[in-house]
């Protein structure tokens, strides 16, 4: 048999494994105010996420990888929101969507998070009041990005 007709792919088991995880994405929506109907939309056939490999939304944590945490969060939210957190399957990723969540927006009072990082790690913040569905797909495009290019550990 000639050598040249067989084909073969070389990469590293990093990038392999990344552009795997990159495309297998289990959202969990953590929907708290009006941004959701933006995240709404976002899955809806317009925009298309499932093109993207994070169509699928898991409504348990212990099912998915990617917490959208997408809205106002208050005090009172905070413990419920780390515990979700904490159960969702390694590895895991957030996005935080919309001004509320990333900065606590315009509550300026006692009751509402000044942003989730005080609770939980943020990999991508996606501004806006509300965000554009083609912001929020673009921070979906630069999560992907990250989990691609990032050290991927086999646990």
């Amino acid at each position: 048999m000639d050598d040249s007709s067989e084909n073969y792919i070389t990469t590293t088991l990093d990038h392999l494994i990344g552009w795997c995880r990159k495309y297998s994405l289990y959202p969990y929506p953590f929907v708290t105010a009006c941004c959701g109907m933006e995240y709404m939309s976002v899955s809806c056939a317009h925009y298309d996420t499932d093109r993207f490999g994070a169509a699928l939304p898991r409504f348990t944590p212990r099912q998915s990888d990617v917490l959208w945490v997408v809205g106002t969060i208050s005090q009172k939210q905070a413990p419920v929101l780390k515990l979700v957190y904490e159960q969702l399957a390694e590895p895991k990723w957030v996005l935080c969507c919309g001004a509320c969540a990333c900065s606590g927006g315009f509550y300026d009072n006692y009751a509402t998070v000044a942003g989730i990082d005080t609770i939980i790690p943020v990999d991508v913040y996606i501004p806006g009041c509300p965000p554009r569905p083609e912001t929020i797909l673009d921070g979906l495009l630069k999560l992907q990005r990250d989990i691609h290019r990032a050290k991927q550990s086999i646990i």
